[in-house]
């Protein structure tokens, strides 16, 4: 005996009709229908699972290479310069949870060569530390950064920043930096004080594959950007965190162990509204293409509508053989899941592969079409991403299983309140 003759009758019927014969065009139509309602909900489902995973590869993406540049914390001195700040850094490496300081300062400032003048944000920096803190060492292309000694005013610079500028390694920029004792008296003065200047040695070059700061930020020596800028001493300090994750509550609890004056910023507020951002998109993406599965699953309600019409004399049978009206409803509500059942699993199997495929699909795509999906100047990296979150796909399968079982309550209760003598009365 077969599986399908332990179940009950009302299974049995609602895969029977789910598997419509082809005995009229009537039956072949509604069998046509019902295809097309399984493929619409796989290709929503699919979609849904591919769309939000490459979101989800996306943030991820830009996170890390962000991070590689950024500290998990920051701490500042109101007063604009840490001069303490080997005291602080040991403080701060008494919490359990912090692993690496390193000085910086941060300077607004512009590069110039042969007539071509770019904005940069010059970090001073101590190499022998900012290797435990960020991992620009690492993303060096040309040149090395050990090369930023003391008093060599050498400059590290980011990849899209030097070819905007047309100088490699060895080659000589000038610095044009604030001065910052003059910035204070014009404060009270309302004078524009003139920048200082300084020639530069290029010595090195990095790609830490965001935009962002490949084009925009160059690395010096800590003390030889204090010398630039007119300052006494670092801005800050750089913490590095055994779990980047924790940098919220790790920086709370700094805040109470270090001295009144300084101040803290971890990761997460450096970029707040771009993170609030991705994090919104997410949901808008997640609502909208739920709508695409949404009507793929309610295009059930025509199938059954039009298979009740069509089993009219069936239902009438087993009415008058002793089914209750529960029994027929279940039927179609059988017949209506089963299909929004099939949908999800295909569309849950093709939405998994393609996003754990993404990295060799799209490049495929643009070979063929010959255009390039990402710009980097735009979203920061150039390559398509994808990060699949099993948590997400059980939601998608859920949700698309549970729309099409709301769309045959209503033909299902259509059907139930069929009476049998009307049915039968033309057949």
């Amino acid at each position: 005996m077969s599986i399908t003759h332990k179940l009950p009758y009302e299974w049995q019927v609602g895969l029977r009709y789910t598997r419509a014969g082809k005995r009229s065009s009537r039956n072949s139509f509604i069998s046509f229908i019902s295809l097309a309602s399984v493929a619409g909900i796989a290709l929503g489902v699919a979609a849904l699972i591919v769309v939000l995973s490459v979101m989800n590869g996306f943030q991820k993406e830009v996170t890390s290479r962000m991070l590689s540049v950024l500290a998990h914390v920051e701490v500042f001195d109101a007063r604009g310069a840490m001069p303490d700040w080997r005291a602080s850094a040991a403080q701060a490496l008494r919490h359990p949870e912090v692993r690496a300081a390193a000085p910086f300062i941060d300077a607004q400032s512009m590069l110039l060569v042969d007539g071509v003048m770019k904005p940069a944000l010059l970090r001073g920096v101590d190499p022998g530390l900012e290797g435990k803190v960020s991992s620009i060492a690492q993303q060096m292309t040309a040149g090395s950064f050990d090369s930023l000694r003391p008093g060599s005013f050498n400059v590290v610079l980011g990849r899209a920043l030097a070819t905007s500028l047309g100088v490699e390694v060895g080659d000589r920029v000038t610095l044009l930096i604030a001065n910052g004792e003059a910035l204070g008296a014009a404060a009270t003065s309302g004078q524009n004080p003139l920048p200082r200047t300084r020639a530069l040695t290029v010595s090195g070059i990095f790609q830490a594959g965001h935009f962002e700061f490949d084009s925009t930020l160059a690395l010096a020596n800590v003390e030889d950007v204090q010398t630039a800028a007119g300052v006494s001493a670092p801005a800050g300090l750089r913490l590095r965190l055994a779990d980047l994750q924790e940098a919220p509550r790790v920086a709370l609890e700094l805040r109470s162990m270090l001295p009144e004056e300084l101040y803290l910023r971890d990761w997460t507020k450096v970029n707040a509204v771009w993170f609030a951002a991705v994090q919104s998109q997410k949901r808008m993406m997640f609502i909208i293409l739920t709508m695409i599965v949404a009507v793929a699953a309610f295009n059930l309600v025509s199938t059954l509508v039009m298979t009740v019409k069509d089993k009219q004399a069936d239902i009438a049978i087993l009415r008058t053989l002793g089914s209750s009206p529960r029994s027929i409803m279940k039927i179609f509500m059988v017949q209506g899941t089963l299909v929004g059942l099939l949908g999800a699993g295909l569309g849950v199997l093709l939405g998994v592969t393609v996003a754990l495929n993404v990295d060799v699909i799209v490049p495929f795509i643009e070979r063929v079409l010959g255009v390039h999906f990402l710009s980097q100047e735009v979203y920061l990296i150039s390559e398509m991403p994808s990060e699949l979150v099993w948590n997400d796909v059980a939601w998608i399968g859920g949700v698309a299983v549970l729309l099409s079982f709301l769309a045959t309550i209503y033909p299902s209760w259509s059907a139930s309140r069929t009476r049998p003598a009307e049915a039968l009365r033309y057949e």
